[in-house]
């Protein structure tokens, strides 16, 4: 068994005072411990029979379509605005000062689609609230999702669960 805590690092002071940076890459370094990574994602997921994985810009990228190869799936990117070259659906969200847009090709996904939402960190679930309520919008049913790490204090995975959705993370670390 790989101890997926020991291969996430943890940068204090980035990218300001206060903060404990936890560094995915660092784990994504090591074939085996990525590996792992995605082995236990599938693990977690493969019940709920996704047709489709859905990864939230940038890191969710890596570990989302590392998931969908793994279960043989299509893997759909979810960008900031302004970034996919077809035409999309787009969905807006309030940060801590100002807002930001989301948006997904819109021919990638059809209602009724089952999917799985990944990223690689869940701190605020800000972005993850955002990209279910986009897939809900499309008619996409979001099964569960995903995530590497988990960081509670922040209290995203619980607003995802208080929303009425599952939520899966391999890995806990207090602070932020």
């Amino acid at each position: 068994m790989i101890d997926l805590h020991s291969h996430i690092g943890a940068v204090p002071g980035y990218p300001k005072q206060g903060i404990i940076f936890r560094d995915v890459t660092t784990l994504m370094q090591h074939g085996d411990a990525f590996a792992h990574a995605v082995a236990e994602l599938k693990r977690l997921v493969a019940d709920e029979c996704p047709q489709k994985i859905v990864g939230i810009e940038a890191r969710g990228f890596i570990f989302g379509a590392a998931l969908a190869q793994a279960m043989n799936l299509g893997f759909v990117p979810v960008r900031k605005q302004g970034k996919l070259p077809r035409e999309v659906h787009k969905a807006s969200y309030e940060l801590e000062y100002g807002h930001d847009v989301i948006e997904v090709h819109r021919d990638a996904l059809e209602a009724g689609n089952r999917v799985v939402v990944v990223d690689d960190l869940i701190a605020t679930g800000g972005t993850a609230l955002a990209s279910g309520q986009l897939m809900e919008k499309l008619g996409v049913e979001v099964t569960s999702y995903a995530f590497v790490i988990d960081l509670p204090e922040l209290g995203g995975a619980n607003r995802l669960r208080d929303a009425g959705h599952h939520v899966h993370a391999l890995v806990q670390f207090e602070g932020h």
